[in-house]
């Protein structure tokens, strides 16, 4: 008796599987629709502009100057020598503690007196060094001009796009500390 239901239910599945693969699930209204689409829709492809002409350049290099002549950069090197204003730094002179750091690493945190002497206190890293005017500082050859309780002035010497020196003025504000 179990061996006929399993059959009866085997032979249920079967019948209901061939009779859902029986019907077109849409497929043919599907093909009805691209067969009409396809005789409504035109084909259009742009034609290809015609390609330019190409016209060849002939370089005539030999009635020119070789631009990598010795003789006509050592002609370029004076005339700029001979145009700077005189400016650049002393490469020769001996650095100053406070020119290793750059110039934002660095803090104005106060100032003192001494002996007349308006010096700024400095703070770079978790070191503090005192600087007065004419004293080096930062990496652009920089120079203290001028001191005040609030900020130190300095000029500093760099290259600009050219290669010329050129000065531009800079300073370093006091940084109140926080309590």
């Amino acid at each position: 008796m179990m061996m006929s239901r399993i059959k009866t239910g085997t032979l249920i599945v079967v019948l209901a599987g061939g009779m859902a693969g029986c019907g077109d699930g849409g497929v043919q209204e599907v093909k009805q629709w691209m067969e009409q689409v396809k005789q409504n829709t035109k084909v259009s492809i742009p034609k290809l502009s015609e390609p330019k002409k190409f016209v060849p350049f002939t370089y005539d290099g030999r009635a020119s100057i070789d631009p990598y002549n010795p003789k006509k950069l050592a002609i370029a090197f004076a005339k700029l020598a001979a145009n700077s204003k005189g400016i650049r730094p002393d490469f020769d002179r001996r650095r100053e503690p406070l020119e290793s750091y750059p110039l934002d690493a660095l803090k104005m945190v106060g100032t003192l007196q001494k002996n007349g002497h308006s010096y700024a206190v400095i703070q770079a890293d978790k070191m503090v060094f005192q600087a007065k005017v004419g004293h080096h500082i930062g990496q652009n050859f920089g120079e203290i001009t001028k001191i005040t309780e609030n900020e130190v002035e300095l000029k500093e010497i760099v290259q600009d796009a050219s290669g010329e020196w050129v000065e531009r003025k800079a300073k370093l504000e006091l940084q109140e500390t926080k309590k």
